[in-house]
């Protein structure tokens, strides 16, 4: 269950949140009081998000791979809302290629939107949460980086840098007060995994799945919600599965 007013005062920057798990993720953030500077490619998407988000939210059509356009965003936020208490890193691409027909295209742009943008955020806005006292830093990664997933090296390679990304910016920045953490789902009942699944070979995934389902967008947005919220004060490094026990560590 939300806690109603756990983050009120908070401010977050949620990458990726015209859709999917992103906007669901923008919303949970918001539920608990939070003010929110939300990105996305698409606008028209990113708009419909922050008009969900009850005006708790700025909206900014923004490439994460550009890091001038990255240091505006933030910069700009900061002035409007006065701190920046937690990023989420959501922003994130999937198109699938098999392996023996995947150009160094295909590799550069999956890594540089997955990793690259991940960095360049966390990058421009740990400066501002050490200036205020500490803060919350969330990487999406993704089951794919522990199982690879099929015509998807560069995105399970990209989910699986984020890991290593995420336990050593959790031991840099632990000194200011900054947590960061990883949350991994599994497949998500999202746009994400039709671009390249019929329904009928996700029916058969999520057959076999424990829990006998793929997850719902708010599952992940709950989880990820919570270690923004005073309960994960304690907790920091550490990678979160989500996935129904399709994958068990």
């Amino acid at each position: 269950m939300a806690q109603q007013g756990e983050l009120e005062g908070k401010v977050a920057l949620v990458t990726g949140a015209g859709q999917g798990i992103g906007r669901a993720i923008a919303l949970a953030l918001a539920e608990r009081g939070a003010m929110l500077a939300l990105a996305d490619r698409n606008k028209l998407s990113l708009k419909e998000t922050a008009r969900l988000g009850q005006n708790r939210a700025t909206a900014t059509p923004l490439d994460v791979r550009q890091g001038q356009a990255v240091a505006e965003w933030i910069e700009a936020t900061r002035a409007e809302f006065g701190r920046i208490d937690i990023l989420v890193n959501n922003a994130g691409i999937f198109p699938r290629r098999p392996f023996l027909e995947m150009s160094e295209n295909d590799w550069d742009a999956v890594l540089d939107v997955n990793l690259r943008g991940a960095f360049l955020c966390a990058r421009y806005a740990a400066p501002h949460m050490r200036e205020g006292g500490g803060g919350r830093i969330i990487n999406l990664s993704s089951s794919a980086a522990f199982e690879g997933t099929l015509r998807g090296v560069h995105y399970a390679s990209s989910k699986a840098g984020l890991l290593g990304f995420t336990r050593a910016l959790a031991l840099e920045l632990a000194p200011y007060g900054i947590r960061a953490n990883a949350v991994a789902p599994g497949m998500t009942d999202t746009a994400q995994p039709r671009g390249g699944l019929s329904e009928e070979e996700i029916a058969e995934r999520a057959s076999i799945i424990p829990l006998g389902r793929i997850g719902r967008p708010e599952e992940v947005a709950g989880l990820v919600a919570w270690l923004c919220g005073p309960a994960a004060d304690y907790i920091t490094g550490q990678t979160f599965h989500i996935n129904g026990g399709a994958y068990r560590s």
